[in-house]
């Protein structure tokens, strides 16, 4: 349940003139193959004024009914997507996965809780253990958006490693690379790579819950062995190509290159976020902002390594 002082809180936000703009995520299915859609959400940070839509969610319409992928970031995001979906088939909704356990990503299972939805087992714990935290503190981050919303956990744990749904197949591996538990789904008969958070494209990745970069970059690495035609982050444009692991790739190993000379060189927290990010870089999203935050999450275990 959300805390009375969180709700104090985001009544705080209701009273700011940011709200006076449309009260709707807006949201806009982009079809990206046959029975396939994607909601890509902004290469933004969470805000009052996108409600935190910064996620990318999806759907698949099978003969059997949908499929869909992560459920947004609150309840009213949810309930946005249900009429999505709607508005697109009216086939009944299967089954529903939360990839892994940020807010953006499970907030709206409210939305779909008279249906089965399934995560990893890790996931679902972390869910319930980090949950509630998650909630009020996207409350204070984007306030009204969140009314009403509560963590709904997923009612039952992934324990196969493939669905076959009407003529689709849906395999699923159990990655860690970004939070220690993260669902990738992949659709054979596309060839659409749902590769959760592990993937973030022309915008920064986030770390707070990563086992290491050198794991991530180890399992970038493994998604170049998948036969995908599309692959849909979990932050960015839908590609066509290998361009967002490179992307990734670069840009894992320039932070790890970066803290541990820095660690070599016993260069302080403070003096590690001054540096300046690569203009190889330039064209991603929030760089900085999330270098500031890799360094406070990461840059203590480097530092262990040489003191």
């Amino acid at each position: 349940m959300i805390s009375k002082k969180t709700l104090v809180a985001s009544l705080l936000f209701i009273a700011g003139p940011v709200l006076a703009a449309p009260f709707s995520y807006d949201l806009k299915p982009q079809k990206i193959t046959d029975n396939t859609w994607v909601l890509q959400g902004k290469l933004e940070d969470f805000s009052n004024k996108n409600g935190g839509n910064i996620v990318n969610t999806g759907f698949v319409v099978t003969e059997e009914g949908v499929v869909v992928i992560d459920t947004g970031p609150s309840l009213k995001y949810g309930k946005e997507m249900r009429k999505v979906i709607e508005s697109v088939t009216d086939k009944p909704i299967k089954y529903v996965f939360n990839t892994h356990h940020h807010p953006d990503h499970f907030l709206g299972n409210q939305a779909f809780k008279d249906l089965e939805i399934l995560s990893l087992p890790k996931t679902q714990q972390q869910i319930k253990s980090d949950g509630n935290d998650f909630a009020e503190n996207m409350y204070s981050l984007v306030g009204d958006w969140m009314r009403s919303t509560e963590v709904f956990l997923p009612t039952k744990t992934l324990d196969i490693d493939h669905l076959d749904l009407g003529s689709h197949r849906f395999k699923f591996s159990a990655f860690t690379g970004h939070t220690g538990s993260d669902l990738v789904i992949y659709d054979e008969k596309t060839g659409v790579l749902f590769a959760s958070d592990i993937v973030f494209y022309q915008r920064a990745l986030t770390t707070p819950h990563t086992p290491g970069l050198g794991v991530w970059i180890d399992e970038i690495n493994q998604l170049k062995n998948y036969k995908y035609k599309y692959l849909v982050p979990g932050h960015g444009p839908v590609t066509m190509d290998d361009r967002p692991l490179e992307q990734m790739t670069s840009y894992l190993k320039w932070l790890d290159k970066t803290l541990t000379e820095s660690a070599k060189a016993g260069l302080s927290m403070t003096e590690v976020i001054k540096l300046p990010i690569s203009a190889e870089f330039d064209s991603i999203k929030l760089t900085k902002l999330e270098f500031i935050k890799t360094v406070a999450h990461l840059y203590p275990k480097y530092e262990d390594l040489y003191f």
